[in-house]
């Protein structure tokens, strides 16, 4: 796509995700979670980017496993879009973040979101890089479960209601384990080979590129790390119950 038509695909993007934020209001809303809306609807939203997109990454190198010998300058229309796609969703949700919510309890997401826009907007204007941005977006299928993890939780759906004990609930169970597992095969393992292929193609690429992807990467391992030690320590070692969502 040239420039014009990517910055049309990229504004249809943030449309497009305010108009499925603002039909979520009208839609109806746990009664947990009704003190919450906004952390619902945005939760919700971000579920539905993670699934458009993991999907969508995993369809470009199927279609297009020759993408994967030439991170740099090889990429199609298919996958260009889904950069661009991804870009109007962050922007969208950055701007929903900063708009809705105290920095101090959003500065993570408001770094992680800064981050991958510098790197996505350089991807789409110079056309170099798509496939690497392909690749670091395999990690919103763990982003699918950890979304649903959350929506779980807000709805208070957590524990099993037919027993005086509290005790995690099925559905509870099994995406808290698929979380844990697509978390390590989808974050941990996708940013070491990230991390492992830049310094292996250091010397082929612009300083500023070098340092732009040595610090996104630095600070999603540093956000992965964290988002690990919470799930286990929410789900799998504390008795406490987290209802807040926030993880």
């Amino acid at each position: 796509m040239d420039l014009k038509s990517t910055l049309l695909v990229v504004a249809g993007s943030v449309c497009s995700f305010k108009l499925l934020n603002t039909i979520l209001r009208f839609l109806p809303t746990p009664e947990q979670a009704l003190n919450k809306s906004w952390r619902w609807r945005n939760i919700s939203t971000s579920l539905a980017h993670s699934s458009l997109s993991g999907a969508w990454a995993v369809l470009c190198f199927y279609l297009q496993p020759q993408l994967l010998e030439d991170l740099i300058s090889r990429h199609s229309l298919l996958s260009h879009s889904l950069v661009a796609v991804s870009t109007g969703y962050f922007i969208h949700d950055l701007l929903d973040v900063a708009l809705n919510r105290p920095c101090k309890q959003s500065w993570e997401v408001l770094l992680h979101h800064s981050a991958v826009l510098s790197c996505f907007g350089l991807a789409l204007t110079s056309r170099l890089y798509v496939g690497y941005c392909v690749v670091s977006l395999l990690i919103e299928i763990n982003s699918v479960f950890l979304h649903i993890r959350q929506l779980l939780l807000l709805s208070g759906r957590r524990n099993r209601t037919d027993t005086t004990t509290p005790r995690p609930s099925v559905t509870y169970s099994v995406t808290s384990w698929l979380t844990l597992a697509t978390m390590f095969v989808f974050r941990v393992c996708t940013v070491g080979w990230m991390t492992r292929w830049l310094v292996a193609h250091s010397e082929h690429m612009p300083r500023f590129v070098l340092t732009m992807g040595a610090t996104g990467l630095s600070l999603i391992s540093i956000m992965n790390v964290v988002l690990l030690y919470r799930l286990i320590r929410a789900d799998f070692i504390s008795n406490t119950h987290n209802t807040s969502g926030d993880l």
